[in-house]
């Protein structure tokens, strides 16, 4: 086949193939309605087919053929093919901004719900795209820092989410993705406004045939390329919050859809623009009338959005190889500012902090009356004996968190990168969630499932990573794209109504509620173990981040330093996820906070961010415990609160 030839009917055999499989679907939900005799009129199979299964089908189409555009859009103006509302983290903005309207402001959502969902959407976008600006559009940043800022978006959604299950109950099944209907209101609500930005895509779309020239060559044909990609960019932002305000959070349709448009033969700036919509709408028809065919009664409880993320944080992983990434040499003025102290007296300025912190928070506490005071009276032993192995699982946690951290970003150069983002907090969820639908353990059985499943994600991230000779970014990319398709595993699991969704949910938040003296002293031992084999490691740490060649040049074998450092960093990780939580950024802030403090060398940034890292989450865990007393905020929740405006200024700094 030429190529003229594979541009006019390869994406038309793709749209082919996916509408008539999910046309063969459809055919099956819509048979039994047919067999009702034409004069009954009330006969409650029709009015199901009129009212919820065309509707739903219409809203899919539509649904499909929005996130698509907007994949393609945002993959033609920042040259990304790992761009999409998804990847980015604009869905996940606008699911955050409706969580937080319903909470704390209704009115708005009854004034007007599609303001809140772009408002949300397009401040997370205006983050990305500033950060992408001031990193010259680099791929791996933009999609690095979209995943982050995604996966805390739809982290506190889901928290919130379970701290006020009265009100938001049927928000989650929502917010993971739900295209169920019950009126034909949303999909005529969403037409036009499609329509309304397809317009516009379709005035745009032969001046982005034109950037394709580079800016210079665009501007001497007249066009002003600034103004062209603020345009597309606010296109594709108004479609990602139209859908997320009707339907939720439909995952990697608009990564799915155009790679197949490329695939299929689309190279054209208009080819991808006109074929990645009609691929999106039969894509999401078919998957739809699938997920209704093959669920039955439950089709209308089981999340899309969470199965399209299933099949398309695999896609993620294979198209990883085709981003071009270049190790970065670690930049001086990045890691060896001066120094305002010396490093004797940062550590030990951190040090007694951390040991300030801790004694303010096992001898401080709510009274009966509900005031602060100090631990005394013939209670104080019991009180201690509670409150000491909460306080010593956060203080071990907050330590290994930081000291992964510690690693990760001498790794990969990138002061952003965190253990949360490795994917092997979301591991552990994974194995948690088993464990508690499968056999319902006790608390050292959940522990168990937990080191199985961040075990399972370290594997298969490393396995994906092998053949890059565990480059870094890869690595940190993997671990996303596992993430991803974690959380849509758990958001189906926790959408079919089970109780133990509830308890999933608690240990997700962060909570040493149920920590005891037991699973206290088996974190500590572990902590103490991986931070001792960490610090062993200095030598790896100060060479690798200088480059590929000094490290070989002094006898270091890559592939073997980083597959330890990561596997110890895993290892760390998975550990600290089984006390707060796989979302408290405190692996972002402690290593970040040692830097500031002028710990520039491996070994001591490590010792002051583990006693940072340490004192933050036992500060998290206090305040938690006495701010809204007699209720208690999870200890993950709060550091989580103070590292999302922390991960907004580092987003925000120059590499």
């Amino acid at each position: 086949m030429t190529l003229a030839r594979r541009e006019t009917y390869g994406p038309a055999l793709v749209v082919a193939v996916f509408l008539i499989a999910g046309l063969c679907a459809s055919a099956f939900l819509v048979a039994p309605s047919l067999s009702v005799p034409s004069d009954v009129d009330y006969d409650p199979t029709r009015l199901v087919l009129y009212y919820s299964t065309l509707p739903r089908l219409a809203t899919a189409v539509l649904v499909g053929a929005a996130l698509a555009l907007a994949g393609a859009l945002f993959q033609q103006v920042l040259r990304n093919p790992l761009a999409d509302p998804t990847t980015l983290g604009v869905s996940a903005g606008a699911n955050l901004a409706l969580v937080l309207a319903s909470l704390f402001l209704p009115g708005l959502l009854g004034a007007n719900r599609d303001l809140v969902a772009l408002a949300g959407s397009g401040i997370a976008a205006a983050i990305v795209v500033s950060l992408g600006a001031r990193r010259g559009f680099s791929p791996y940043s933009l999609v690095l820092s979209g995943l982050v800022l995604g996966l805390w978006c739809g982290g506190l959604s889901a928290i919130l989410t379970y701290l006020n299950q009265r009100y938001l109950a049927s928000l989650f099944i929502w917010g993971s993705g739900s295209l169920s209907q019950q009126s034909w209101a949303i999909p005529v609500f969403l037409l036009w406004k499609i329509a309304a930005v397809a317009i516009v895509c379709g005035l745009i779309t032969r001046p982005l045939s034109i950037l394709d020239l580079g800016d210079n060559s665009s501007s001497a044909l007249g066009v002003r390329a600034g103004r062209l990609r603020f345009i597309a960019i606010a296109c594709a932002v108004a479609l990602a919050a139209f859908v997320t305000s009707a339907v939720g959070v439909i995952s990697f349709i608009g990564l799915v859809a155009p790679t197949l448009s490329r695939l299929a033969g689309a190279r054209r700036p208009g080819q991808l623009i006109f074929w990645s919509p009609l691929i999106g709408a039969s894509l999401l028809f078919c998957t739809d009338a699938v997920l209704q065919l093959v669920a039955g009664g439950l089709g209308d409880f089981l999340p899309t959005g969470a199965v399209t993320a299933i099949f398309g944080s695999p896609l993620l992983l294979a198209l990883l190889p085709r981003l071009k990434i270049r190790h970065r040499i670690q930049q001086s003025s990045a890691w060896n500012r001066p120094r305002p102290f010396g490093v004797t007296t940062s550590i030990t300025v951190a040090a007694v902090s951390l040991c300030l912190i801790l004694a303010i928070s096992i001898l401080v506490g709510r009274s009966i009356d509900g005031n602060l005071s100090i631990l005394r009276g013939d209670l104080a032993s019991e009180l201690l004996a509670i409150r000491m192995p909460k306080v010593l699982a956060a203080l071990a946690a907050g330590a290994m968190l930081a000291v992964a951290g510690s690693i990760l970003q001498r790794l990969t150069g990138n002061e952003m990168s965190s253990p949360e983002v490795l994917g092997i907090s979301a591991g552990a969820t994974f194995g948690v969630a088993i464990g508690l639908f499968a056999v319902a353990p006790r608390l050292f059985g959940q522990f168990t499932f937990a080191i199985a499943g961040a075990i399972a994600v370290l594997a298969v991230i490393f396995l994906s990573s092998r053949r890059s000779g565990f480059s870094p970014e890869r690595v940190l990319l993997a671990g996303i794209a596992l993430s991803a398709m974690v959380d849509a595993v758990v958001g189906v699991l926790s959408s079919t109504g089970d109780p133990r969704a509830a308890l999933l949910m608690r240990w997700m938040s962060g909570s040493t509620y149920l920590v005891d003296s037991s699973s206290a002293l088996a974190e500590v031992g572990i902590g103490a173990v991986l931070i001792s084999i960490a610090f062993a490691t200095r030598r790896w740490l100060d060479i690798l981040p200088l480059g590929p060649s000094p490290s070989s040049a002094v006898g270091i074998s890559l592939a073997r330093s980083r597959f330890v450092l990561f596997a110890l960093a895993g290892l760390m990780t998975g550990a600290a996820t089984l006390t707060v939580g796989p979302l408290s950024f405190v692996g972002l802030m402690g290593p970040h906070l040692a830097r500031e403090a002028g710990l520039a060398r491996a070994l001591p940034q490590m010792i002051g961010a583990a006693f940072i890292g340490g004192a933050l989450m036992v500060a998290a865990d206090f305040l938690g415990r006495t701010l809204v007393s007699p209720y208690q905020i999870p200890a993950g929740l709060v550091s989580a609160m103070i590292g999302a405006p922390f991960l907004m200024f580092m987003m925000r700094k120059k590499a």
